[in-house]
């Protein structure tokens, strides 16, 4: 049973709906990878006009070591990053809402695209 004092503040912090940070399509966010992964940027993919049933959200990590590979698209140096940066298709995950932590801007229109080109060619789409 929770008791309640008045004029005494809890410790405990209580997450509720509206306060959930809700990803878009092209930006670029701080998330938690998980377990073995660590904090890093991330590009949403998950389209904004999509009903999902879970709250998971599509995304391509993006990293400052680029192997050379045709699946790493060249971000360059993003005003929000560090580092020259490239998108790592081949990372493709999805991840909960929960780990995404904060944001850290729109990703430029044409690297969005440069990434869509790079997804269909890897999964063989038309």
């Amino acid at each position: 049973m929770r008791m309640f004092f008045p004029g005494v503040k809890s410790s405990r912090k209580f997450s509720t709906s509206s306060t959930l940070m809700h990803p878009r399509h092209g930006e670029v966010w701080m998330a938690d990878m998980g377990m073995m992964g660590k904090v890093r940027p991330v590009v949403i993919l998950l389209d904004d006009q999509v009903e999902v049933p879970r709250s998971l959200i599509i995304q391509i990590p993006i990293t400052s070591q680029n192997r050379g590979s045709e699946f790493e698209v060249p971000l360059g140096h993003l005003r929000f990053l560090q580092n020259d940066s490239v998108a790592n298709v081949q990372g493709i995950g999805v991840l909960p809402n929960a780990r995404f932590e904060r944001r850290l801007g729109m990703l430029p229109a044409d690297d969005l695209l440069k990434i869509k080109h790079a997804l269909k060619k890897i999964c063989a789409l038309p």
